[in-house]
């Protein structure tokens, strides 16, 4: 008996009989109010803990001998695909022009429609080849040629003359080209860009009539350096380069930072963000350079590391207990003050009357 009620007397929650408890249309509406806010609240906090927590941490990259994906999408709609050319430049003084990666050109109509399709690995390969039995010697620049070839060229060789018509034939119709695809370079510093460098110097002055001529117009529908991984941001997707009346070149200075991206699941993803500079130099009538749209990239010594995290269960009982409760506590005591302050008004009249 004595330790029942040992028992008793500690109880933090004592009980009061029924009949001594009174109820009123003002503690009802404060319980209402307060559900509400303790749902609401109970609610927010729910999806707070089930919302993936993102933690980034960096690191020095350590990776080595690993090649660089380079994912393309690009219009531009001013230059027909017969023009253009796509070439990469690394820092070890590697020159690729015949790539052997996945890059396709689609032809454009002046509406923006598809009109046809060609795989630029093969059409460079047969362009290079043809110069090549031309040339006699495989070291020299495409934009170089000798005598005898100039002479061929300006006395309109068949097969250049054919060329020439059909690419300005294209540039009449309003023809446009779309470039895309994954280039896989060496992981160094270097470059890639799209212009008219593959044609013979001669035949580009025939088709443009010089330099200031070539619209490199462009847009950019995609350019990632890798998978796309939840929240990544890439600065050049849906850019747009419309130039009027004009010409030049267009540069765009890239750092590359490595990026791992490890899921809930313990998946790892492996990609790349980057962050951007551009800068447009206006062609002129004496410039011997041709207009170009160049993508010069760098790759920074720092790996990111973004990892997914889900909140601790004890971290949502904690607030959930913190939030509730204080929500009950406060509408008990807003009932209370207003118990009184009702109590109050009411008696004070019936108070006033009997001195009376």
């Amino acid at each position: 008996m004595g330790v029942k009620q040992a028992l008793r007397s500690i109880d933090a929650f004592p009980r009061a009989e029924d009949h001594l408890l009174q109820k009123t249309q003002s503690g009802a509406v404060v319980s209402i109010v307060g559900l509400f806010i303790m749902a609401t609240l109970f609610l927010s906090e729910l999806s707070y803990y089930l919302n993936t927590l993102t933690v980034h941490q960096m690191s020095v990259d350590l990776k080595r001998g690993e090649t660089l994906p380079i994912h393309v999408n690009m219009t531009f709609p001013s230059l027909p695909c017969d023009v253009l050319s796509m070439d990469a430049i690394d820092m070890s003084g590697k020159h690729e022009v015949d790539l052997d990666t996945n890059i396709w050109k689609l032809r454009l109509n002046s509406h923006g429609h598809i009109i046809g399709t060609e795989y630029i690995s093969d059409l460079v390969e047969k362009e290079h080849d043809h110069s090549s039995h031309k040339h006699g010697n495989h070291s020299k620049p495409k934009l170089e040629c000798n005598e005898t070839e100039a002479l061929n060229l300006l006395g309109f060789d068949e097969a250049a003359e054919t060329m020439i018509k059909k690419v300005k034939q294209a540039l009449a119709d309003g023809e446009g080209c779309r470039v895309y695809g994954v280039l896989d370079v060496q992981r160094v510093a270097g470059n890639f860009h799209v212009s008219v460098h593959g044609l013979n110097i001669y035949v580009a002055q025939m088709i443009f009539g010089g330099s200031k001529n070539v619209n490199v117009s462009h847009m950019i529908h995609d350019l990632s350096f890798g998978p796309k991984y939840p929240g990544i941001h890439n600065p050049l997707d849906g850019t747009n380069r419309i130039l009027h009346d004009t010409s030049g070149t267009f540069k765009y200075y890239i750092k590359i930072v490595p990026t791992e991206y490890r899921y809930l699941s313990k998946d790892i993803l492996t990609t790349n963000q980057y962050s951007l500079t551009e800068y447009y130099t206006p062609m002129n009538a004496f410039d011997r350079t041709w207009p170009a749209v160049y993508f010069l990239y760098d790759l920074s010594p720092i790996t990111v590391t973004i990892k997914e995290e889900r909140r601790s269960f004890l971290h949502l009982i904690t607030r959930l207990c913190a939030v509730l409760g204080g929500t009950f506590a406060l509408t008990g005591m807003l009932d209370r003050w207003m118990f009184r302050m009702i109590e109050y008004f009411t008696k004070k009249p019936s108070t006033r009357s009997i001195h009376k």
